[in-house]
């Protein structure tokens, strides 16, 4: 079963901190966003396998509900 992992808010992709094939635990830190200056942790709902970064760093526009990351 694979879990998506979408941006909760618009803002820009400050910092990717996993790649494909990275293990991960639930609540690991996935991805940082600058929103309104603010930094925004998105966190693992779960353990599994990244399977899927579809975000890069620097990334700038990116609207809520984006797929960010795919976990298996």
């Amino acid at each position: 079963m694979t879990t998506e992992v979408k941006t909760t808010v618009p803002g820009n992709i400050w910092k990717v901190l996993v790649k494909v094939g990275d293990l991960v635990k639930i609540n690991d830190d996935l991805f940082i966003m600058e929103v309104m200056k603010t930094e925004v942790h998105h966190n693992s709902p779960v353990d599994g396998k990244v399977i899927e970064v579809n975000i890069v760093n620097d990334q700038e526009a990116v609207d809520p509900g984006t797929v960010a990351i795919i976990i298996e």
